[in-house]
């Protein structure tokens, strides 16, 4: 299945590769080498958008003492640091990095309300650059569950993603793993945990957007 924002992409680059071809005939219609060539790489490249904006049907995990991973990707960071937006106090961070072939669809990594959200213009540094976080567009979000316990995440853009799309506001009841937004053409998320949460990943660990468990806390 396709994702709802990738359809306006899907449509461009089919016209705009159609239109390739087809001049590439007009302009060397006796260089047929050259029309297959065209034609091979129009194909890739769309498969390439295809599986980008995949978004494939599955079975969520829940639970609620369990922070899900909002999105697929690889672990780069597990550290504790200081949180200076929201919480102004030091967190457990992770972080999961996107590549272009990951499925990009974004989820709440636990359920609740949305105390917070703001969204910040700003750079397009790689994502995996120490400043990412604090200088990259991204967005912030806060849930806080029931019991009080509040989870904040960052949707970053990387030097590749132009655009983030969020679906969620304050003071909005959000459920665990539903969409919550998506970030083309890669890059990362940042959650940030109580200082006594569990992580349950590793470095370098690949994990699965509302699926693979990120920690455990109280």
């Amino acid at each position: 299945m396709i994702h709802k924002e990738g359809k306006a992409t899907i449509l461009i680059s089919l016209i705009v590769l159609f239109a390739l071809n087809a001049l590439t005939r007009w302009l060397a219609p006796e260089l047929i080498w050259l029309q297959n060539v065209v034609l091979a790489i129009s194909v890739v490249l769309l498969v390439i958008v295809l599986q980008f904006f995949r978004n494939p049907a599955i079975t969520v995990t829940t639970g609620d003492n369990l922070v899900i991973s909002p999105t697929d990707g690889k672990v780069v960071v597990i550290e504790e640091v200081e949180e200076p937006e929201y919480f102004k106090g030091k967190r457990l961070q992770v972080s999961v990095f996107m590549s272009p072939f990951n499925v990009h669809v974004n989820r709440n990594p636990i359920g609740g309300i949305v105390k917070y959200f703001k969204y910040h213009p700003g750079l397009y540094l790689v994502a995996w650059h120490p400043k990412s976080s604090t200088e990259n567009e991204r967005t912030t979000t806060v849930i806080q569950k029931p019991n009080g316990t509040e989870i904040l995440f960052r949707q970053i853009a990387g030097a590749l993603a132009k655009r983030i799309v969020w679906y969620v506001k304050e003071g909005q009841p959000v459920k665990q793993a539903e969409e919550m937004g998506f970030i083309k053409f890669g890059s990362r998320v940042d959650i940030y945990l109580p200082l006594d949460a569990k992580v349950k990943v590793g470095l370098n660990q690949k994990v699965k957007g509302g699926r693979s468990i990120l920690a455990e806390f109280n």
